[in-house]
């Protein structure tokens, strides 16, 4: 069994950064995706951004110049950097971990809420 630990949301301004981590612990395949998603109210999940094992990155259109995503292979951690943060980035964000034959996993998720 796999568990995702997140943290980082919070309540930040327009133009404000965040940074959030998503600590995987349990039965890893070492080939694996981690990715983060958000789901805002009335709205379906979206992938924001995902890296693969071998360092590959991946973004939304709406994110991409304003987030970073990045990977500590030794401690299974994702970051994700947000800066210049839009109210619209205002969402629930949920870790994922793609764990090669093995399955998907998720995070419980974090609030992140851009308001002035």
């Amino acid at each position: 069994q796999v568990q995702l630990v997140e943290s980082g949301g919070g309540l930040v301004q327009p133009g404000g950064s965040l940074r959030l981590s998503c600590t995987a612990s349990g039965r890893i395949f070492s080939i694996n995706d981690m990715n983060w998603y958000r789901q805002a109210p009335g709205k379906e999940r979206e992938l924001v951004a995902g890296v693969a094992s071998g360092g590959t990155a991946k973004y939304a259109d709406s994110v991409k110049g304003r987030f970073t995503i990045s990977r500590d292979g030794a401690k299974n951690t994702v970051y994700l950097q947000m800066n210049n943060l839009k109210p619209e980035d205002t969402a629930v964000y949920y870790c994922n971990l793609r764990n090669g034959p093995w399955g998907i996993d998720w995070g419980q998720g974090t609030q992140v809420t851009v308001s002035s």
